[in-house]
């Protein structure tokens, strides 16, 4: 027999609690159960009045966990995150919030950013204590750390910049390799190399909408304002805020494809001779130190009279004066021994798990939890949205782990070894400053 739906239920009256509208397997459950939100109000305590004016919106619900929910469930904005919140009930449980009570207005975290908690370190506090949470259950295991960088588009029109002059910044290791590069032309019966005076200038587009954005050019089609996120991952995909300082790391990186034109010998045919310091060609010749570059690169040149006779010619060389030249940067040893380290077994089981760690990371950040683009401006801004939804990725991850370990408890010794160790040889550091950066034009 046919049924049809009844729309009674609408408005039948029922006693029920929240809590037993909500699943026992949803996240926000798994959220509640892995971390304590109170550590929370020692870190915003200096930013409120104790004994006089009004009484303040809840911090940790209202300022931190609604974000929380609009990161967590990857919602576009704060406005929608309140309307969610309105009707979801999962979410006002989350909050502590019952049936009837009126959520706060979408602008109160924004307000309060701006009076309360901008130019603090509150976001980068609260991605460290879940990291800490992390360590202490044993999740995270800093032996292997996956690093990389992605685009997220800036929230700024393409097509509205304008056009001006900016001051090249100086490499951070300029002076080293000033240093280095005329030693070497010392050694080599070269005159030093003056430094230079004057300041080298670039056309770059400046954003009218977001004026920290950089322009972005990833191929011909694809042109427009972003922000450059940097981030560090364990195997497991716990994002680790830091940048490393220490000696005594392995590097594993990728394979570059040799970009000479096609039908001529690749660098790897000429074979340098660290004894003489030189190179020697296909045909068994010697090409001889030239220069030292103020870029840091030896210039080895071949003898016109050899090239001119040699049947080895035109794939070697199409210069008209028959001459051959090879470069090798002063400090090529250090690459050569990254490309050896590249055909271990231990490199390439360990790079081939990139693809299952930070490129996870960053395609989870993009398409799970809202941050193709931002929808703040201003690097500061955007910083503290990166920092937040990244602790948000973490927290989500810690809370699944201890949910299906039965809460997964480790004993304290591991956790202090653990967070101690990430502590001495990836040292925490503020991400508006070291991790994030607009893009170079």
């Amino acid at each position: 027999m046919l049924n049809k739906q009844q729309a009674e239920g609408r408005y039948q009256i029922s006693v029920v609690s929240l809590d037993e509208l909500v699943p026992q397997d949803h996240l926000v459950r798994k959220i509640e159960n892995a971390i304590d939100f109170s550590f929370i109000y020692d870190l915003v305590k200096d930013r409120y009045s104790l004994d006089n004016g009004r009484p303040s919106i809840e911090p940790v619900v209202v300022l931190i966990k609604m974000v929380f929910i609009q990161y967590l469930f990857g919602i576009r904005s704060m406005r929608q995150t309140i309307k969610e919140i309105e009707t979801n009930i999962a979410y006002r449980w989350f909050l502590g919030y019952d049936f009837t009570q009126p959520i706060p207005h979408f602008t109160t975290f924004g307000k309060n950013y701006v009076r309360r908690f901008q130019g603090t370190d509150l976001f980068q506090k609260i991605f460290t204590r879940i990291l800490e949470e992390a360590c202490h259950h044993g999740f995270v295991d800093p032996s292997v750390l996956y690093i990389d960088s992605t685009h997220v588009k800036a929230s700024a029109n393409k097509n509205k910049y304008i056009k001006q002059l900016v001051q090249e910044e100086r490499k951070k290791y300029q002076k080293l390799l000033e240093e280095e590069l005329n030693q070497d032309r010392v050694e080599h019966g070269k005159k030093p190399l003056p430094k230079k005076t004057e300041t080298a200038w670039k056309e770059v587009k400046q954003s009218s909408s977001d004026p920290d954005s950089g322009w972005f050019v990833k191929n011909v089609k694809e042109q427009t304002f972003a922000y450059s996120f940097h981030a560090a991952s364990d195997q497991h995909g716990f994002v680790v805020s830091a940048v490393m300082t220490d000696e005594g790391i392995r590097p594993v990186m990728p394979y570059t494809r040799p970009h000479t034109k096609e039908g001529l010998f690749r660098k790897h045919e000429y074979v340098y001779d660290e004894y003489f310091d030189c190179y020697i060609c296909p045909a068994e010749q010697v090409l001889t130190y030239e220069t030292t570059t103020r870029d840091g690169y030896r210039m080895y040149r071949s003898d016109p009279g050899e090239c001119n006779h040699c049947p080895f010619r035109p794939q070697c060389t199409e210069s008209r004066e028959a001459v051959k030249r090879i470069s090798r940067h002063i400090w090529a040893d250090y690459l050569d021994e990254v490309e050896n380290l590249r055909h271990t077994e231990v490199n390439k089981r360990l790079y081939a798990r990139r693809k299952e760690t930070i490129e996870r990371v960053f395609a989870d950040l993009k398409e799970k939890h809202g941050l193709r683009w931002t929808t703040l401006r201003g690097l500061k801004k955007v910083t503290m949205q990166a920092m937040l939804v990244f602790a948000c990725m973490n927290l989500k991850k810690l809370a699944n782990r201890l949910w299906k370990s039965g809460k997964g408890r480790q004993n304290a010794l591991h956790f202090r070894f653990t967070f101690e160790y990430i502590q001495d040889k990836l040292p925490l550091l503020p991400m508006a400053t070291r991790e994030f950066g607009r893009v170079e034009n």
